[in-house]
């Protein structure tokens, strides 16, 4: 980022990490999130769950996907420069996210170009990873996002 907190295309060096702070995720979210999104019996029903395959209530991979959503917006992609993208190209949950659990998120520049049709933005491709408190990964994205490309004459 720059002196004035703005993020442009040009500021997402190729290799670079970048730290997107954690949350802890409760039983109450998780079963509220797939009572809408995920009704599976592991997701809502912890009696049921503790004889499922997890052995226990565990949150939806989807939820897991919109808390990392979550820290990138805040935490990685530039706002206002964000121009959206074309899609995932890879999503992997590993490992279970429990009750309790506290997520961590961090974002590798994996490549980063101008966009050959619009001179406007770049085409960023990061991988992130989520991991638990006990450094067991949860979740990993390959994402593609287009960035707004620094204006002329902006700092």
């Amino acid at each position: 980022m720059n002196d004035h907190g703005l993020r442009y295309f040009e500021d997402y060096a190729l290799g670079a990490t970048y730290e997107c702070g954690s949350v802890s995720i409760d039983e109450a979210s998780i079963v509220n999130f797939a009572k809408e999104f995920d009704p599976q019996p592991f997701h809502v029903d912890p009696v049921a769950a503790a004889d499922g395959p997890f052995g226990g209530l565990v949150a939806s991979g989807w939820h897991t996907t919109a808390v990392v959503m979550r820290l990138l917006v805040e935490n990685y992609l530039p706002p206002g420069g964000s121009l959206g993208g074309p899609g995932v190209e890879e999503i992997r949950w590993p490992n279970p996210v429990r009750p309790g659990d506290t997520v961590r998120v961090r974002a590798t520049v994996m490549e980063a170009r101008k966009s050959q049709s619009r001179p406007d933005r770049g085409i960023v491709k990061t991988m992130a990873e989520a991991v638990n408190q006990d450094g067991q990964t949860v979740m990993r994205v390959t994402a593609v996002n287009f960035i707004a490309a620094r204006p002329a004459g902006a700092p």
